[in-house]
């Protein structure tokens, strides 16, 4: 026992417990290239240390760690009851030490050594997303060159347009790149719509019309992301770089071929609406596009990327055909979004949460704004999006700018419960539409930092959020469901918010906040990694949930039938509930919110 007794976790058992090893614990040994334990195959009967020996760890044939003397490895499948997520194959000559699942289930009583596993939480969370999502073969996970079907047509800048014209008729394609000494490119669309259009001759220079300086990704970028990058980008053509040369150019129609129910197609559709009342699928479309996201294993934070833009681009569209309607805007404004929204982070489509901000406050700006308003707002109702219970759409919060200004300053002078929920709810807003700047919004808040009993309020408000842990730190739930919003996601977006107010950052997502806290040294970079990942985890098992709800015809909503889960997964939520809890207490402790009245 002299050899196990100085191996983590084993250090931190006492005498009795190492002698409970030392009765039931078996001495294996294992050949060169023996498999040990097999990816898919019986759960792990044993938590394993190695005594002499390299242990190789295979995913699907792939090398992707190793273990040698002194380290353990077997407890996720034993503990869990799932089959290995590795081949488990000896290097060498190995000999392990064998703890029986009966004597580790007694071991993990000792406080000590059980958190020796659950300070891995970080990790278990990241590993399980990723081997369940995109690791197992996504399609969307493969190279974007993989679509790329012939080199790139390259013309030098002193090419005419017209020349450039006919090459692009003659070989078929709809871009070319100018190889001058700034790379540029000219797709058909450009020649179309701003060249010929606008009466340019056809001799002029393809320099002079060109657009520079040309974005491209490298060739090995995943599919998901170029797509997330072709639609917050509004690009069409995408050049693709390796060692860097431009190898290729993959279009927006390359990726509508290749998924059908690609967001791409949805963006075009909302490119080209041709009324208010042709959005009335909107809700069914973007249902199915983000379900086909799901099942192709894309992140939930990369899919709330993509349905931002997606919401974003059909309600400047509706916009903008009511500003038609109704004439040019009498003064600058700006149409915001907040909630999950304006972080970037809905999935399915929820209430509305929008707000309208004019500069003058004239009779003629009241009277416009408050038709725009009316107009959009019962339009993105026909759309699929619901009227906020609570009334929070720019039909009651249409204001001028300085209205605004005093409201924002009243909610952190004078933190009332009303305000602090209001500040909770408008400090993620996010500016979609409109030419008004929300500058001085943001330095108000920014001031925010020096209001110490203002945050010590929001801190408070924010652990009212409360994660459905019991006094055994068990999962409790409700008639057998648990509210993964209220008791899980939502104190993970409160606590990040905090963070971005005392640090002045002007970031809105709830996993750019962790990260910046992370560089302002809020937050350390572990503890922010696996708070990171637990609300991945979180969003993850709510939308799945929500699809299953939805194929049995019921309306998705934020719960989980706890029996829905298997055990690993039942342990993963218990795991990034108890770090939530444990975020908060640290909160609690550096906001002093035990001295709140």
């Amino acid at each position: 026992m002299d050899f196990v007794k100085v191996c983590p976790p084993f250090e931190y058992l006492e005498p009795n417990e190492l002698e409970l090893i030392e009765q039931t614990y078996q001495i294996l040994h294992f050949r060169p290239g023996t498999c040990i334990l097999r990816q898919d195959g019986a759960s792990s009967q044993f938590f394993y240390l190695i005594r002499e020996g390299v242990v190789r760890f295979l995913h699907r044939g792939e090398e992707v760690a190793t273990a040698d003397a002194g380290e353990t490895f077997g407890y996720p499948s034993m503990l869990l009851n799932c089959p290995p997520r590795f081949d488990a194959i000896s290097s060498d000559d190995v000999i392990l030490y064998a703890i029986p699942k009966t004597t580790f289930n007694q071991l993990i009583d000792n406080q000590e050594f059980a958190e020796f596993f659950l300070r891995d939480l970080s990790q278990q969370l990241h590993k399980t997303w990723e081997l369940d999502t995109l690791t197992f073969g996504s399609e969307l996970a493969r190279p974007v060159d993989t679509l790329i079907h012939r080199p790139p047509v390259v013309v030098l800048p002193q090419t005419s347009i017209q020349e450039v014209a006919r090459i692009m008729r003659d070989q078929g394609i709809s871009s070319v790149l100018v190889d001058g000494e700034e790379l540029g490119i000219i797709t058909m669309k450009a020649l179309v719509n701003h060249v010929l259009a606008e009466g340019i001759s056809p001799e002029t220079l393809v320099e002079q019309v060109m657009v520079r300086p040309v974005k491209s990704l490298p060739a090995d970028t995943p599919i998901y992301a170029a797509m997330l990058f072709m639609i917050e980008e509004r690009a069409d053509h995408l050049p693709l770089t390796q060692d860097g040369q431009i190898t290729g150019i993959v279009t927006n129609h390359d990726l509508l071929r290749y998924q059908a129910k690609s967001p791409l197609y949805l963006l075009q559709q909302l490119d080209h609406l041709p009324s208010v009342e042709a959005d009335g699928n909107y809700r069914a479309e973007i249902t199915r596009t983000v379900q086909a996201l799901f099942n192709d294993g894309l992140q939930v934070d990369q899919i709330g990327r993509i349905v931002a833009s997606l919401n974003d681009t059909l309600i400047k569209r509706l916009l903008k055909m009511t500003e038609a309607e109704l004439g040019p805007p009498p003064t600058p404004y700006a149409w915001l979004v907040f909630g999950s929204e304006g972080r970037m982070e809905q999935l399915l489509l929820t209430d509305q949460d929008n707000a309208l901000v004019y500069r003058d406050d004239t009779p003629a700006a009241r009277t416009y704004f408050a038709d725009l308003a009316e107009c959009v707002v019962a339009q993105l109702v026909q759309a699929g999006f619901p009227a906020c219970p609570g009334g929070y759409m720019a039909t009651h919060w249409c204001y001028p700018l300085a209205h605004w200004q005093t409201l924002f300053n009243d909610w952190i002078n004078k933190p009332e419960p009303q305000a602090l929920l209001e500040a909770a709810i408008f400090f993620d807003f996010r500016p979609v539409h409109g030419t008004l700047p929300m500058h001085s919004l943001n330095h108000i808040i920014a001031q925010a930092k020096y209001r110490p009993i203002f945050l010590a309020q929001l801190a408070g408000n924010a652990l009212s959020f409360t994660p459905p842990l019991g006094f055994f730190r068990g999962i409790r739930d409700e008639d057998g469901q648990v509210d993964l919003k209220k008791g899980g996601i939502a104190p993970i977006v409160a606590v990040a918010r905090i963070y971005a107010i005392q640090m002045k950052s002007q970031t809105r997502s709830t996993l750019e906040r962790l990260e910046a806290a992370i560089e302002a040294g809020l937050i350390s970079r572990e503890d922010a990694t696996a708070l990171a990942e637990a609300f991945r985890y979180l969003q993850w098992l709510r939308l799945r949930e929500q699809f299953h709800e939805i194929s049995e015809g019921r309306p998705p909503d934020n719960k989980i039938q706890i029996n829905h889960l298997l055990g690993r997964e039942k342990r993963h939520l218990r795991e990034a509930l108890l770090y939530i809890r444990d975020t908060q207490d640290s909160v609690a402790r550096h906001f002093r919110t035990d001295v709140l009245g």
